[in-house]
C-alpha cells in the first residue's frame, strides 16, 4: 500500500482530486468467504499449513523480477487453481469494479490510476474495451449464505439429545430418572474421553487434557463454542508460545521440530480436542438413543 499512500500525498500537495476506486475490503473478504465451498476452504487451509510448516529451503527472490507481468500472471493462475472462488472475488471482480470506477471518473477529466501489480492486466483489458458491463451495486452485496449442512447437524444434535431426554421423562415419568442419569453419564464419558484423548495426542498439558474432558460434553450441545477452544486457552496460558516459536514456523525440518514448537502444539491441541469431541458426539448419540428407547 506504500504506492497508494505516496499517490495520495502527492495528489494532496498538488490539489488534485482523489477517488478511492477499489471496493471496501470487508465486502471483498465476506464475498470471498461466502462463495468458497468446503473443499476450497480445506484446500486453502492445507496450502497455508504447508507454507507455515514446510521443510523447503529458504530462497532469495529478486523483487524486480517478481514484479514482471508474466511472473505475476503465473502466480495469479496458480492461486486460481488452488482457490478459484477466492481468485474470482479478490482479482477478477475487483478488476471489473476498479475499471468501471476509473471509466466513471474519466468522464470528469483526466485520470491517473495507481493499482496493484496483480490487477494491471485485467484492468487494462477492460479499459481498452472502453466500457465495463457490470452492475457496481451487485458487486457490493454479500451473497446470502448457502445452506450449511455442518451447522444444521450441529444444531440438530442438541435438539435430538434433548428430545430423547424429554421423551423418556414423558413416557416413563419419575421412574425413568435412573435411565436419564445413565444417558447423561455415558454422554459425558464418551464425549469427554475422546476429546481429552485428542488433546493428549496433540501433546497437550495435563490440565489442557482435563479441560477438554470437562468441556466437551457441554460444548457438544452448544454449536457456538468448542471444547478445543477452552483446551487451547489453558494450553496457551500454561505453555506460552514465544517469539522464537513463531519465527521457527517456516524452518521446521523434522518431526521433533514440529512436535516441540509451542505454536504448532497449541494448534494441534485445539484441532484434535475438537476432532475428538466431534467423534465422541457421533459415537455417543446412537448409544444415548438406544438407552432411551430400551424398555
Amino acid at each position: 500500500g506504500a504506492e497508494m499512500l505516496t499517490a495520495i500525498e502527492e495528489a494532496k500537495k498538488k490539489g488534485i482530486n482523489i477517488a478511492l476506486v477499489d471496493r471496501d475490503i470487508t465486502i471483498t473478504l465476506k464475498r470471498a468467504w461466502t462463495m468458497m465451498g468446503v473443499r476450497e476452504k480445506i484446500r486453502l487451509a492445507w496450502e497455508f499449513i504447508k507454507v507455515m510448516v514446510g521443510s523447503e529451503e529458504e530462497e532469495d527472490f529478486n523483487i524486480e523480477e517478481m514484479m514482471e507481468q508474466d511472473i505475476i500472471s503465473s502466480m495469479m493462475e496458480e492461486f486460481g487453481s488452488i482457490a478459484p472462488s477466492v481468485k474470482n472475488v479478490l482479482i477478477d471482480e475487483r478488476d471489473k469494479y476498479i475499471a468501471k470506477r476509473i471509466l466513471d471518473e474519466k468522464k470528469k477529466g483526466k485520470v491517473l490510476a495507481v493499482v496493484g501489480a496483480g490487477h494491471i492486466d485485467g484492468i487494462t483489458r477492460y479499459l481498452r474495451q472502453g466500457k465495463v458491463d457490470v452492475n457496481i451495486k451487485s458487486l457490493e452485496k454479500v451473497p446470502k449464505k448457502r445452506v450449511n449442512i455442518a451447522k444444521a447437524v450441529a444444531y440438530a444434535i442438541p435438539a435430538l439429545f434433548v428430545s430423547v431426554i424429554v421423551w423418556v421423562l414423558i413416557t416413563s415419568g419419575l421412574s425413568s430418572i435412573d435411565k436419564v442419569i445413565d444417558m447423561f453419564l455415558w454422554w459425558f464419558l464418551i464425549n469427554g474421553a475422546l476429546s481429552g484423548l485428542g488433546a493428549a495426542i496433540g501433546r497437550g498439558h495435563p490440565l489442557s487434557i482435563l479441560t477438554a474432558f470437562l468441556a466437551a460434553p457441554f460444548t457438544s450441545l452448544n454449536p457456538a463454542v468448542a471444547a478445543g477452544w477452552f483446551a487451547g486457552i489453558v494450553e496457551a496460558k500454561l505453555r506460552v508460545p514465544t517469539v522464537k516459536d513463531f519465527q521457527q514456523l517456516n524452518q521446521i525440518e523434522s518431526l521433533k521440530d514440529f512436535l516441540n514448537n509451542r505454536v504448532v502444539r497449541l494448534l494441534m491441541v485445539v484441532a484434535l480436542a475438537n476432532l475428538g469431541s466431534t467423534i465422541g458426539t457421533f459415537v455417543a448419540i446412537p448409544y444415548i438413543v438406544k438407552i432411551g428407547l430400551a424398555g
